[in-house]
């Protein structure tokens, strides 16, 4: 007989962990985030109580719930959810493993939350935040540690289960080490996938061709592959990849928006196009959607400046109707604003409404790095506010911070290529560029470096 926890030598027993991902605001005012909850909390809770933690990997995919994650929410023998900021994915997850499970999912919330009425009578952990981060995982991981212990007792916590006399679901067959090892071997080839994108798509294609049919293959693993084929610029392999996805998997915003992006690095603006507009059409305007629409546009932009100056200008405009649409539809998000006011200053004459945009620009990029963990495009943004904003001082200061967070070459080749930009059109007006060369040849080297077979 095989017990809850799995055989002996199958290993720690599995936790599956339900939460959001990466930096959301908090109804309470800033923002949680949440990846610091997960490291400094949830993680070292699961790993204290003697079991081995499991992320979903949904977020990627917008929210999709898929059919591995079906079996992680019913398989796993333990789960944990953050009830924090009541986001529809872990209510509908916790809903489908209360549903199965009687016992063994322990649900948590950050101090200070108001959880809806529907769960607020759980018996929940709550943890401490200070700033959007956890302020005291050496009280909180013990107790969440404890509650999963206790969980091991099989003390009732669904209130399906409580209030309802139900018999629970015979899921006893169905754990086996068939589906362990299948978790085992996703999380392995995404570790072969962030090594392969090192070493270049010859080592990409290696991994992928060990993974056979890709409708039969996790979400989360064919995602992993194409932004994989997306970090070392092939494209025909990102479009191929995403044909054979399965259906819902392809259909989701994520991919659909990364479909756009290849296409029109390959050129085929027009169908790029389309592919997006169709996405905000059935979703929504959203500020990625839009960021890569005004990408479609300002490389339309970039091939007719010197043949058409006319169609060049419209392809101008509609670039900086798009990127500004993309930051009205969401000023959290800087991309989309610092591009429109790049463009704006690119425009002959420059536009003046960059004037006004370049502060609420700024202060957005200042939040995201208040209330998170920056990243490489928070400085990058900040660097190139600086330099529209002719601050020498700060444009150096800023362009350092961001080399020192640099994770893919095509980062600082990104904003190399917006740099040069600037400097052609300040050169054209006689306005000095020296200074920026600086900047720019720090740029180039740290892309020699990180490209494959680099120092």
């Amino acid at each position: 007989m095989v017990s809850e926890d799995g055989p002996s030598e199958a290993g720690k027993p599995l936790c599956f962990v339900l939460m959001p991902f990466g930096t959301k605001p908090n109804p309470a005012g800033g923002s949680i985030d949440f990846d610091a909850v997960y490291r400094d909390v949830i993680k070292p809770a699961i790993e204290d109580a003697g079991m081995e933690p499991i992320r979903a990997d949904e977020e990627k995919l917008g929210g999709i719930i898929h059919k591995p994650m079906f079996e992680r929410l019913i398989l796993c023998p333990y789960a944990v959810a953050d009830l924090t900021t009541a986001n529809a994915n872990v209510f509908y997850e916790l809903g489908v493993r209360h549903g199965i499970r009687p016992a063994t999912t322990v649900s948590i919330f950050a101090e200070g939350t108001r959880l809806p009425f529907d769960v607020n009578y759980l018996r929940s952990v709550p943890y401490k935040l200070a700033d959007g981060t956890p302020s005291n995982p050496s009280g909180d991981v013990p107790v969440i540690a404890d509650a999963l212990r206790a969980a091991r007792q099989g003390a009732p916590d669904s209130p399906v289960f409580q209030l309802v006399d139900l018999p629970p679901a015979d899921v006893s067959h169905l754990k086996t080490d068939t589906f362990r090892e299948a978790v085992a071997y996703a999380e392995d080839v995404k570790g072969e996938l962030a090594d392969a994108r090192r070493s270049g798509s010859d080592a990409i294609d290696a991994v992928r061709n060990k993974l056979g049919d890709l409708e039969d293959v996790e979400a989360g693993v064919v995602v992993d592959l194409m932004l994989s084929y997306r970090a070392v610029k092939a494209f025909e392999e990102m479009v191929a990849v995403v044909a054979e996805m399965s259906d819902p998997v392809q259909r989701s915003v994520m991919v659909q928006e990364q479909l756009g992006f290849a296409l029109n690095r390959l050129g085929e603006s027009q169908k790029a196009e389309e592919v997006l507009l169709r996405v905000i059409a059935d979703n929504g305007p959203s500020s990625e959607t839009y960021g890569l629409l005004g990408r479609v546009y300002k490389d339309r932009w970039e091939k007719q400046r010197e043949a058409n100056a006319l169609l060049a200008a419209g392809e101008l405009r509609n670039a900086i109707d798009a990127y500004r649409k993309g930051f009205e539809a969401d000023w959290r998000d800087a991309y989309p604003g610092i591009n429109a006011v790049t463009l704006m200053e690119l425009a002959q004459p420059p536009d003046p409404e960059r004037e006004s945009m370049l502060p609420v620009v700024r202060y957005s990029a200042m939040r995201s790095i208040a209330d998170g963990t920056p990243d490489y495009w928070d400085y990058a943004t900040l660097l190139e506010l600086a330099v529209l904003a002719w601050n020498q001082e700060e444009a150096f200061r800023r362009a350092g911070e961001a080399l020192a967070v640099v994770r893919e070459v095509w980062e600082p080749e990104t904003t190399l290529r917006n740099l040069r930009l600037i400097e052609q059109a300040r050169t054209a007006r006689g306005e000095p560029t020296d200074w920026l060369e600086q900047i720019e040849e720090a740029l180039e080297a740290k892309m020699a470096e990180l490209a494959p077979g680099g120092d």
